[in-house]
């Protein structure tokens, strides 16, 4: 649900050159940004504060609401009025009054109230903009992951832009099926405002964890590759953009997963989820297209090269990120390792291929001198004719460059040859053609120009998902691989930020 902070998992950054068992045992540290995430500064409307709930000063809910509307109407009329009966949750006591943390974060014990509706059960992440914790609703029973945001001004501010494209999301998509997760409500409680989302499973980064970073099947790869397009390709159509697509924030539907055992005689075993149902979450740094754009945006392994560049950014930052996620979910293994612009642009190029011409020509002078040698020199392009080709500054001759990042952008290989690394050996085995189909999606959604990029609507019409499994009621048995299985149960745990449950998700709990 997007508190905006890495997995309870982590274990450290990964360290250039070191082994690929020594890798993956630190994956879990990869994902920490090299900037704090600030919400974002806009200049669009901002959302009314409706809260759907009530706490510590806040508006009454409907049930609490039409009560005191009861028993203010009795007797203004003059009548004898019978009072209705309360919800049954509306006397629970509050926890004492307590100082929020230096930070601002709320300060909370297991088993007391948030509200008298919500009772506490689990701590599931903490964030840059708040907590995420899991609690029982007793009005229906059920639990729910509340994002309780922290109480700053402009942290609080954010949260409300957020409602404001969550609410957007939900007037459009009322039955929830377009793979974006759902604001069941909000309200504002002790200065923090805390939105109530749906329990959800683990998410694709934190499933990967848990799985040693084995690669998930090819046909669960496509599904998850189409329900994320679909998802924001329905974002997109409304003019909201995500900004920070990453397999953190794409969350497993249900915890239920398999376990089969590893081929070539291994005692070890993998888990397989049962669905491939996802959904998209952290809306904190959705933006609409009306609305201030800040400079850099997203996480900086699935940054577009615009966004580095300093280019301006719109709707194909979003796809650009869904083909870096697309290769990781296909390999285990993040497409981008790197906190440096400049390496990063390299990795680009060992991977993609020279850059496009017109990406160093659209730089102004400060950033193309420093990416590109030799910028703004030599003789001006004649109009209307091709832009002068700029070559990259790497290894940069200012020593900027480490012996380390030299030899981690030597490692990358070309998107073909990784591609077909991951899927035309064992266990896969993939046909050719569907080979070939993954290589040509990936450069479709990792062109350098976003002008050329595909669209994500273009993106679903791609061959490679023309047999991908549907996703329907009854799961996703067309993904789970062919064998023995050995094993089945829900996720243990739950996903830092996340709001994985560490259960079946929603079930019903008795209200205490």
């Amino acid at each position: 649900y997007g508190s905006g902070g890495r997995r309870s998992g982590a274990s450290g950054h990964r360290e250039r050159g070191e082994s690929p068992s020594r890798r993956h045992s630190a994956r879990g540290g990869r994902r920490e940004r090299e900037r704090e995430r600030e919400p974002p500064s806009r200049t669009g409307g901002r959302s009314e504060r409706r809260g759907g709930e009530t706490g510590g000063g806040s508006r009454p809910s409907k049930a609490q609401g039409a009560y005191e509307r009861r028993r203010v109407s009795g007797a203004q009329a003059g009548t004898l009025y019978n009072e209705p009966e309360r919800p049954r949750w509306y006397n629970r006591p509050s926890p004492p009054l307590r100082p929020d943390d230096e930070d601002g974060h709320y300060v909370f014990e297991l088993g007391e109230n948030l509200s008298p509706r919500y009772k506490i059960l689990n701590k599931l992440g903490e964030g840059t903009f708040g907590r995420v914790l899991e609690c029982v609703d007793r009005e229906d029973r059920r639990r729910v992951a509340i994002k309780i945001i922290r109480n700053v001004p402009k942290y609080r501010d954010a949260a409300m832009l957020e409602v404001e494209a969550l609410g957007a999301l939900k007037r459009h998509d009322p039955r929830s099926d377009k793979g974006c997760v759902h604001l069941l409500r909000w309200f504002e409680y002790r200065g923090h405002v805390c939105m109530v989302f749906e329990c959800l499973g683990l998410s694709l980064f934190d499933f990967l964890h848990k799985n040693r970073y084995r690669p998930f099947p090819l046909p669960m790869v496509r599904a998850f590759g189409r329900q994320l397009l679909e998802a924001v390709a329905f974002m997109h159509e409304l003019t909201l953009i995500h900004t920070d697509l990453k397999p953190e924030n794409v969350l497993l539907v249900s915890p239920e997963y398999s376990k089969f055992p590893c081929p070539h005689g291994s005692k070890s075993s993998y888990r397989v989820p049962d669905s491939p149902a996802i959904k998209l979450i952290d809306f904190g740094s959705a933006t609409f297209e009306r609305q201030h754009h800040s400079r850099v945006v997203s996480t900086r392994h699935y940054r577009a090269p615009e966004v580095i560049l300093g280019h301006g950014w719109s709707y194909p930052c979003d796809v650009w990120s869904i083909g870096c996620i697309l290769v990781e979910l296909l390999t285990g293994d993040a497409l981008f390792q790197t906190h440096d612009n400049l390496e990063h642009l390299a990795m680009m190029q060992q991977v993609l291929g020279r850059m496009d011409p017109l990406m160093a020509a659209k730089c102004d002078r400060a950033t193309g001198t420093q990416y590109f040698r030799d910028f703004g020199k030599g003789s001006t392009p004649a109009p209307g004719g091709p832009p002068r080709a700029y070559k990259l500054d790497w290894p940069a001759r200012d020593g900027r460059s480490s012996l380390e990042g030299e030899r981690a952008v030597r490692r990358m290989r070309p998107l073909e040859d990784i591609v077909r690394g991951a899927l035309g050996t064992e266990p896969v085995c993939a046909p050719r053609e569907l080979q070939e189909g993954a290589v040509a999606l990936l450069k479709g959604l990792l062109r350098y120009n976003p002008a050329d990029r595909m669209s994500a609507r273009q993106a679903l019409a791609h061959p490679f998902f023309a047999e991908a499994p549907s996703i329907g009621a009854a799961g996703g048995g067309a993904c789970v691989p062919h064998g023995v299985k050995i094993g089945s149960g829900g996720v243990g745990g739950g996903s830092s930020g996340s709001g994985g449950t560490g259960g079946k998700a929603g079930a019903p709990q008795a209200p205490q």
